[in-house]
C-alpha cells in the first residue's frame, strides 16, 4: 500500500493546479492542524498563490505524519475547490486508504466527505444541523438529495466569494521608502479590537473623537468591563443563557467596525467561527443606497448574491440558521421610521428598502434570524430592538504594540516607532483609534525606517519626528504627496518646497472642498461636488489622492475623505495658506471658536460662509489643526504652497497672544471651550504667544470633563508660561489617572486650590503629591483628594510631607482607602504642622486604634478641626446628600467613577457612627442620607442584574 508521502509527491502538480487559485482555506486549516507553524503560515500568505501552495506541499511532504494530516485537512476543505479535487479526495482520503489502525465501523452515510459544507447537512453534525422543517420535508420530496446538493454547491460558492472579498486589508507599504496603495492579507494585518457592552448614553454635542476619549476614560480605568471579541457578539448572555438575535455595534469613524465585521465574515467563510450559521449575508448600507424602487428581501439577496438565488427559498425555511450583517447604518441616505406600526410582510413582500431594513432590524421580518448592525454613535437605532448593544473602543496599549509590530517588516523599526508613540502623550492618545494608528505608522516610516534620508533644510519634518497631532497629519499628507511626486519629475533630495509646489493646485482645491463642506457638516460628495471644486474623480485612484479620498461606491459616484479628521486637517491647511493678514486670522478664530461672523475680511476662507452656532464644538479639532498649520507656515514648512507672507508677520505672535489673553480674561468660557483654547496654544507651540496668554489664566474649571493624558499635556504646556499662582484648578471627576497627574506635576505646586476628587489616583500619585507639598515653592492651600485609592501607604507619605509643609490649610481625604495602618504617623507628623486647619477623613475604615490616634491629635493640635464621622458636620452631610441626588439624576456618573464602592464606604461610615448620634438636625440628615444611599445601591444592583 502506498504511503501518504509517496501519494502527495506523485500528485503534487495536480494538487498545485487545483488549489493555487485560492490557497487561503487550505493554508489556514493546515496551520490550525499544526501541519504548518504560525510563522510559516504568515510567511506563505505573503507569497504568490502558486508559490505558497508549492512551498506548503514541500513542507508537508517532509514526513509521513504531516502528509497524513494534510490528507485529513483536504477532506475538510474540499468544498472550497473544484469538482476534480473533490473526486480525488473521495478516492485517496478515505480513512482506510493508508496503513494505520482500522477505524471503528461507521454507517454508510458517514463514509462521505466530512468537509464543513457536507457536515452542514448531516443531522448529527456538531456545528450545523438541518432545520426540523427541512428534515421533515426530506421524506416528502423524492429529489431532496438534489436540493441539498444544490445548497451545498451554492454555499460553497458563497464562502469562496466571501473569502476572496474579505481576505485583504488595504494598507500602505512601508519600511523601504516606497509608498503604494496596496493590501495585506487579513491574517497578517488584523489586530483585535476592544469591544464592550454599551450603556447607550451619548453626548451628541461633542466631536465624536472627544466623546470616545471620554467613554474610554470611564471604562478603561474604572470598570471591570466585559471584553467581547467580535466573533463572540452572538454568544449566550445573562441568566437566560440564550444568544441574542439582534446586536447593535457602534463606534466612531475609523475605530474598526467595518474591519471587525470583515474579519468575522472571513472567519465564518473559512469555517473557523460562527459555524452555527448555514449562511451569512453581509450588506453595506452604502450599496443599499443604490436601490430606488420597492423590492422584496428575496429579490435583494438574489441580486446581491446571484449564485445563491436558486437556493434562497430553501435557506429561508430555516431562518434561525441565517445571519445578516448590516454595516454602516450612518451612511444610509433613506430615512428610517422606527415608530411605524409593524407590517405583515414576508421575504416575498415588495416594500421600499428603508422599510425592509427596519423590519429586518426590528424583527418583524424573519424574527428567528440573527442580525448584527454597525453604526456611528449618533445614528438613531432604538435600544429596545436589541438584546445586546456594544461599543467599539479601538485598541488597548498592547494592541497598539501589536499593530505597530505588524505594520513594519523590520522589527527594530517597529520597536523604535512604538517607543516613540509610547513616550509622546500627544501621539499616544491618538493611537487607540486604528485609523489614527495607521496614519501615525505611515508618517513615522519617514523617520525611523532604515535608509531614510533627509530632503534638504534642517526644518524639514523628515529630520524631526512629529510631536503634535497637526505635525503627524501633515507628515502623513507630505509623505503621500512626496512619493506621488517622486514617481515623476523629482529626485530623492528634491527640497520639500518643490515637492509641495507640484501638488499646490490639487491641495488648494481639495482643501477648499474640505473646508466649505466642513462648515455645513457635509462629509459625502458626489461627482458634481467634486467638479465644483476642480477635483477630478479620475485622479482619486491614480495620484496621492488615493490616500486622502475614498470612492464609496462606483455606481453612486459618491466620495468622502477616508476619515473626518483628514477632512478637518485639509480644511485647516487650506485656511492656513489663504489667510494673509493677522486681522484675517483673528476674525477667523472669532468665527470658528465663538460664531462671531467676520465683517470686513476679503480672505477666501471668510467669504460667503455661514455657521450654525450649535455646530461650534464640531470645529474644535479643526481649530487645533489650523493653529498647527499656521505654525508650519510661519516656520517655513508650507513653502511651495503659499505665494506671499502674512502681512506684518513679525507681529502675529504677539497679536495672537493678546487674542488668547482676551478670551481667558474677558470671556466666561465653558470648560470645553477653555480646554480647546489650551490645545490650540499647544498645537501652535510658540513660546511668545503662550507667554502672553498664560498669565491671564487665574482659574481653570474642568470639573467632570473626562480628560486624557494629552489634555493634561495641553494644560501643562500653557500653564508653565505663567509666573503667577493659579487660584483654582478643578479637575474633579476628570479621570486623569496617574499618567495625567504626572504630566501635570510640574505646575501643581502653583495651584492655590487643587481639586483632584475621583481621578483614579493611587499610591504613586500620593508620592508625587507629597513631593509637591515638600517643595519650597508650594502654594497649595486647599487640597481635595477624595475618592482616590491612596491607601495606607500613600497617605503615610502625605502625613510626612505635611510635617514640613507650611501652606496647606484644608485637606480632604474622604473615601481614600485609609486604614488603621494609614494613621500610624499621623499624630507625630501633624502635631508639628502649623498651617493645617481642617482635615476631613470620613469614609475610611481606620478602626478603633485610628480613632484614638485622631483624638490624641486633636488634643495636641487644638486649632485643627478633624472631621472623621459624617454626622460631625452638617455641611458635610448636606454635601453628600447633594452628591447622592446628583448621581440619581445622572446615571452615567455611577459608571464614570467607582461611585458604587464610594457609596458603600459612606454607608458603612454612617452605620458605624449611627449608634453614637442622638437626635437633632445632624441625626435626621444622617438618617436621610443612609436611606437614599441604600435605595440608590439597590436600584443600581437591580439594573446590573437586568443587564
Amino acid at each position: 500500500m502506498n504511503s501518504a508521502q509517496q501519494l502527495l509527491r506523485s500528485q503534487r502538480d495536480l494538487l498545485l493546479n487545483w488549489t493555487c487559485d485560492h490557497p487561503a482555506p487550505l493554508l489556514r486549516w493546515l496551520r490550525d492542524a499544526e501541519v504548518l507553524s504560525s510563522a510559516c503560515y504568515l510567511s506563505l500568505l505573503e507569497r504568490s498563490p502558486s508559490n505558497a501552495v508549492a512551498q506548503a506541499l514541500e513542507t508537508v511532504c517532509a514526513t509521513e505524519e504531516s502528509s497524513r494530516r494534510f490528507l485529513q485537512v483536504m477532506r475538510d476543505v474540499q468544498d472550497y475547490y473544484c469538482r476534480d479535487l473533490q473526486v480525488w479526495v473521495d478516492k485517496h482520503c478515505r480513512n482506510d486508504a493508508f496503513s494505520k489502525p482500522v477505524p471503528a465501523p461507521v454507517k454508510m452515510e458517514d463514509k462521505k466527505s466530512k468537509g464543513p459544507l457536507s457536515k452542514l447537512f448531516k443531522g448529527k453534525s456538531k456545528g450545523f444541523s438541518l432545520n426540523p422543517q427541512i428534515k421533515a420535508k426530506e421524506d416528502l420530496k423524492p429529489r431532496r438529495s438534489q436540493t441539498l446538493t444544490n445548497i451545498r454547491v451554492s454555499i460553497s460558492a458563497h464562502k469562496t466569494t466571501l473569502l476572496k472579498r474579505t481576505e485583504q486589508l488595504k494598507c500602505y507599504s512601508e519600511g523601504d521608502g516606497v509608498a503604494s496603495n496596496s493590501a495585506s492579507h487579513i491574517e497578517i494585518r488584523y489586530t483585535d479590537l476592544f469591544v464592550t457592552e454599551d450603556d447607550d448614553l451619548v453626548d451628541s454635542s461633542q466631536h465624536e473623537y472627544f466623546d470616545l476619549a471620554s467613554r474610554r476614560a470611564r471604562i478603561y480605568v474604572h470598570q471591570a468591563c466585559q471584553r467581547i471579541r467580535p466573533c463572540h457578539l452572538l454568544n449566550p448572555q445573562g441568566s437566560t443563557g440564550r444568544p441574542p438575535k439582534r446586536v447593535k455595534v457602534k463606534g466612531i469613524a475609523g475605530i474598526g467596525k467595518s474591519v471587525a465585521v470583515q474579519r468575522l465574515v472571513y472567519e465564518w467563510a473559512i469555517g473557523k467561527n460562527m459555524r452555527e450559521f448555514t449562511c451569512i449575508f453581509d450588506l453595506r448600507f452604502r450599496e443599499l443606497n443604490l436601490i430606488e424602487g420597492p423590492l422584496s428581501l428575496l429579490e435583494l439577496l438574489g441580486e446581491r448574491f446571484r449564485y445563491l438565488k436558486e437556493v434562497l427559498p430553501d435557506l429561508f425555511t430555516s431562518p434561525s440558521s441565517l445571519l445578516f450583517i448590516l454595516d454602516g447604518l450612518d451612511e444610509f441616505k433613506f430615512t428610517l421610521d422606527w415608530n411605524c406600526p409593524d407590517k405583515n410582510i414576508d421575504v416575498n413582500s415588495k416594500v421600499p428598502v428603508s422599510e425592509l431594513m427596519v423590519a429586518l432590524i426590528k424583527g418583524s421580518l424573519l424574527p428567528e434570524a440573527s442580525v448584527i448592525l454597525t453604526m456611528r454613535p449618533y445614528t438613531e437605532a432604538p435600544k429596545r430592538f436589541f438584546q445586546r448593544c456594544c461599543v467599539v473602543l479601538g485598541f488597548e496599549e498592547d494592541q497598539v504594540k501589536e499593530y505597530t509590530t505588524k505594520f513594519y517588516k523590520d522589527s527594530k523599526v517597529a520597536e523604535r516607532v512604538y517607543d516613540y508613540i509610547l513616550n509622546n502623550d500627544n501621539i499616544f492618545v491618538l493611537s487607540f483609534i486604528p485609523l489614527y494608528c495607521y496614519i501615525i505608522c505611515t508618517a513615522m516610516a519617514e523617520f525611523f525606517s532604515s535608509g531614510t534620508l533627509g530632503v534638504g533644510d534642517s526644518t524639514s519634518l523628515e529630520l524631526n519626528p512629529p510631536k503634535t497631532v497637526s505635525e503627524v497629519y501633515f507628515c502623513y499628507l507630505f509623505t503621500a504627496v512626496k512619493h506621488h511626486a517622486l514617481k515623476g519629475s523629482t529626485e530623492r533630495s528634491t527640497p520639500r518646497s518643490e515637492v509641495l509646489a507640484l501638488a499646490k493646485e490639487q491641495l488648494t482645491n481639495l482643501g477648499r472642498l474640505a473646508y466649505e463642506n466642513l462648515l455645513q457638516r457635509k462629509i459625502m460628495f458626489d461627482r458634481a461636488d467634486m467638479k465644483n471644486y476642480s477635483v477630478a474623480p479620475v485622479d482619486v485612484q491614480g495620484t496621492f489622492l488615493c490616500h486622502i479620498l475614498q470612492l464609496l461606491k462606483e455606481e453612486t459616484e459618491m466620495f468622502s475623505f477616508f476619515h473626518l479628521t483628514v477632512q478637518e486637517h485639509l480644511a485647516a491647511l487650506y485656511c492656513a495658506i489663504n489667510l494673509f493678514s493677522k486681522e484675517d486670522i483673528i476674525q477667523a478664530l472669532d468665527f470658528w471658536c465663538f460664531g462671531i461672523h467676520p465683517i470686513s475680511s476679503t480672505a477666501a476662507p471668510l467669504q460667503n460662509v455661514d455657521l450654525n452656532k450649535d455646530n461650534l464644538e464640531s470645529l474644535q479639532m479643526f481649530t487645533r489643526f489650523f493653529m498647527g498649520m499656521l505654525r508650519a507656515r510661519l516656520v517655513g514648512q508650507l513653502d511651495g504652497l503659499i505665494d506671499s507672507p502674512i502681512d506684518e508677520e513679525h507681529d502675529i505672535l504677539t497679536r495672537l497672544g493678546l487674542w488668547f489673553q482676551d478670551q481667558f480674561k474677558g470671556r466666561k468660557l465653558e470648560n470645553r471651550e477653555a480646554l480647546n483654547l489650551l490645545h490650540c496654544l499647544m498645537e501652535f507651540h510658540m513660546k511668545e504667544t503662550s507667554s502672553t496668554a498664560a498669565p491671564e489664566i487665574k482659574k481653570l474649571n474642568l470639573f467632570k470633563m473626562k480628560l486624557s493624558v494629552v489634555d493634561c499635556a495641553a494644560m501643562h504646556y500653557v500653564l508653565q508660561f505663567s509666573p503667577h499662582k493659579l487660584e483654582e484648578l478643578n479637575l474633579g471627576y476628570s479621570n486623569i489617572g496617574n499618567r495625567g497627574f504626572t504630566r501635570l506635576g510640574p505646575i501643581l505646586h502653583r495651584c492655590e486650590s487643587l481639586y483632584l476628587r475621583y481621578n483614579c489616583l493611587d499610591r504613586q500619585a500620593a508620592i508625587l503629591e507629597s513631593t509637591i507639598l515638600k517643595s519650597n515653592e508650594c502654594q497649595v492651600k486647599k487640597l481635595f483628594m477624595c475618592g482616590n485609592n491612596l491607601g495606607p501607604e500613600g497617605v503615610l507619605e502625605l502625613w510626612n510631607a505635611l510635617e514640613q509643609n507650611t501652606t496647606v490649610e484644608e485637606l480632604y481625604l474622604d473615601i481614600t482607602g485609609i486604614t488603621e495602618r494609614g494613621t500610624e504617623n499621623i499624630v507625630n507628623s501633624l502635631s508639628r504642622n502649623t498651617s493645617l486647619k481642617t482635615l476631613t477623613i470620613v469614609g475610611n475604615d481606620i478602626g478603633e486604634v485610628g480613632r484614638r490616634r485622631l483624638m490624641e491629635l486633636e488634643r495636641r493640635r487644638p486649632g485643627l478641626r478633624i472631621i472623621a464621622n459624617f454626622v460631625d458636620d452638617i455641611g458635610l452631610l448636606q454635601a453628600y446628600l447633594d452628591w447622592v441626588e446628583e448621581i440619581r439624576a445622572d446615571r452615567d456618573q455611577m459608571d464614570s467613577v467607582k461611585n458604587a464602592d464610594a457609596l458603600e464606604s459612606v454607608l458603612k461610615g454612617l452605620q458605624v457612627a449611627g449608634g453614637k448620634v442622638g437626635k437633632g438636625e445632624n441625626a435626621e440628615k444622617a438618617k436621610e442620607l443612609q436611606i437614599q444611599i441604600e435605595e440608590l445601591l439597590k436600584c443600581s444592583t437591580d439594573l446590573m442584574g437586568r443587564r
